[in-house]
């Protein structure tokens, strides 16, 4: 009975320690989250509790110069997703089905995006409307899984802008490692290319910041009161040198040809008026976040649809050329108005070797006037070897060849001018001789340009020698309405005395105008129009079709410059477009009701 009673006395004491110890350590373990943990503790909870959510600024819209939209937003929704939520719930799998995202590729946006476990991922811009009521009514079946109204760029279609505009989209790991993290954030979208690129920082604004509160199930309850947030900055609008008109009518002249590029600037002050490079691509496919099979189908598409023609495609510029040479010419000393090498009879022999003219039957005897009329490379060909490999060189840079123009997009390449110093380099001493200089007078071998710098070069020659800079803002509006106004700027002068340019636009006009002009079927309505056709040998295919002109030929006010891959005689193909681009820029600043003075070609 004692040893009975002994058992329960001490069971009774050991539970009786148990007990105190038990509610010591749970004392203590208060004791310590509420006062040595509690700030951190806090903090975790109100991270659950309180979502911070980014406010998209409205970017800047984009204009032309008459202030008609070109790129503008429209309402969509981001849909996002919260690490730490997602990871413990079949989450992703779900969306993976409903958005029809392989679930490794979900994993790996997730991952790209993540900037902290309780912070908000993007996964994908521009979800449709019927997903996002599906996520609103089934809210409790993808925890971790949110939306935002947000806005995606509108570039309006069929204008053929994007060579110039550009894209945006998300940023890249790289980027974020050379840009202020301040500004620039993973999941936000950024300028790719063009004007979206150059003037991001304009056109962005600065993000604002709302708080969520979000209930135990996830659901979201709204805004806090007690954090008011910040509402951010709309970002400047841009308004554009461009003209929808004469950009609609550069586009459409087109028609079915793939590949080539257009080119259309006011020479008075380097204002662009119009830009198209062919084949032209959709930037509004950009606005969601793009699968790596879609990249990879344009990355691979044969024509090239991501290469922007008019400043990064470089190409022979063929007889469009022969302005260079004969200015050259003329400025040393080579050549002078009158003068008249041996007759063209169809061709040119050098050493061992025949070179054709590309009129069968001969031009006879010419002037320099006249070898620009009917684009005689028999003639050229004499002149470029008497003028020499160092002077080519040398007119050609000063020109504005073998270097960038400096207009306001990224990516413009320099183009290639060859030198002496060049060939040395590129085939040692004796592994070229002064046959280059036959293939160089009439603007092939391995001389390389851009339709842009080709078009910078004719607009010298349409302004008396003076060369602006191309350009294509024209202001910034602030957000405030505060407007700032970009004005030309002259880039350099043309190496050629007023002379000079009076001759050669004297052959300019009679190309066009002249009884055997290349271009005498191109001519305008009511205005006379000068230019210079160009048909540039192709190693992988047909000739490339040049033509550059500029109107009134008497006090030009646009230049128009047009290469078009793979499609024969720059005459028959790039002439008439050029035409077409120059007649919508005159019908709209000129109509049949305006007097302006015009004058006959002889």
């Amino acid at each position: 009975m004692t040893r009975e009673r002994l058992s329960i006395q001490q069971r009774v004491s050991i539970g009786s320690v148990l007990c105190g110890l038990f509610m010591a350590l749970l004392v203590g373990k208060m004791l310590y989250l509420q006062t040595y943990r509690h700030e951190y503790l806090y903090a975790k909870s109100e991270s659950n509790r309180i979502r911070v959510q980014p406010v998209t600024p409205r970017r800047g819209i984009i204009y032309d110069r008459d202030r008609r939209p070109l790129v503008a937003n429209r309402a969509a929704y981001t849909l996002s997703v919260v690490p730490a939520e997602a990871a413990k719930t079949i989450t992703v799998q779900k969306l993976s089905t409903l958005l029809a995202i392989d679930e490794p590729e979900l994993q790996r946006r997730i991952k790209k995006n993540t900037m902290s476990r309780y912070q908000p991922a993007t996964v994908k811009r521009d979800i449709g409307f019927d997903k996002v009521a599906i996520l609103e009514e089934q809210n409790e079946a993808f925890p971790g899984a949110v939306y935002r109204k947000d806005q995606a760029r509108y570039y309006v279609e069929g204008l053929g802008a994007e060579s110039f505009t550009g894209y945006v989209a998300e940023i890249s790991a790289e980027e974020i490692a050379k840009l202020d993290p301040a500004i620039y954030q993973a999941g936000r979208v950024i300028g790719k290319a063009g004007i979206e690129k150059q003037y991001d920082r304009d056109l962005r604004g600065i993000e604002g910041t709302e708080y969520i509160e979000v209930a135990a199930s996830g659901q979201l309850v709204g805004s806090l009161e007690d954090h008011p947030g910040e509402p951010g900055e709309a970002g400047s609008d841009l308004v554009l040198t461009i003209d929808m008109d004469v950009q609609k009518a550069a586009t459409e002249s087109f028609g079915e040809f793939c590949c080539g590029a257009a080119v259309a600037i006011d020479p008075r002050n380097g204002e662009v008026l119009a830009m198209v490079s062919e084949p032209l691509k959709d930037p509004n496919i950009f606005s969601s976040v793009v699968s790596d099979s879609l990249w990879r189908a344009i990355v691979g598409d044969s024509t090239n649809p991501l290469l922007n023609r008019p400043l990064d495609g470089l190409y022979p510029p063929g007889s469009t050329y022969k302005l260079i040479i004969a200015g050259a010419g003329l400025e040393t000393g080579t050549i002078d108005r009158m003068t008249q090498f041996s007759g063209c009879g169809g061709g040119y022999q050098f050493g061992n070797r025949y070179f054709r003219c590309w009129y069968k039957g001969g031009h006879g005897r010419l002037s320099v006037v006249q070898a620009i009329e009917q684009s005689c490379d028999v003639f050229f060909y004499q002149l470029g070897l008497k003028l020499g490999l160092d002077n080519f060189s040398r007119y050609s840079q000063d020109c504005g060849f073998g270097k960038k123009t400096g207009i306001d997009v990224p990516q413009e390449a320099s183009g290639l001018v060859p030198s002496t110093a060049w060939y040395d380099r590129k085939l040692g001493n004796r592994g070229w001789t002064r046959a280059v200089l036959l293939n160089l007078g009439i603007g092939q071998g391995e001389l390389l340009v851009t339709p842009l710098q080709l078009a910078q070069f004719y607009c010298g020659l349409a302004n008396k020698g003076r060369v602006y800079r191309p350009h294509l803002l024209k202001a910034i509006i602030k957000p405030d309405g505060r407007e700032t106004v970009r004005g030309g700027e002259l880039a350099y002068h043309l190496p050629f005395s007023e002379e000079t340019i009076a001759i050669l636009n004297e052959g300019l006009v009679a190309v066009v105008n002249g009884g055997r002009g290349t271009a005498r079927g191109s001519r305008l309505k009511g205005f006379i129009m000068a230019g210079k056709t160009g048909t540039s040998q192709n190693p992988h295919g047909e000739d490339h079709a040049w033509f550059v002109g500029y109107a009134p030929a008497q006090n030009p006010e646009i230049v128009a410059c047009v290469l078009i891959e793979n499609a024969g005689h720059g005459s028959e193909y790039a002439a008439p477009v050029v035409r077409n681009i120059i007649q919508a820029y005159l019908d709209k600043y000129h109509p049949p009701d305006t007097t302006m003075v015009v004058f006959k070609a002889d």
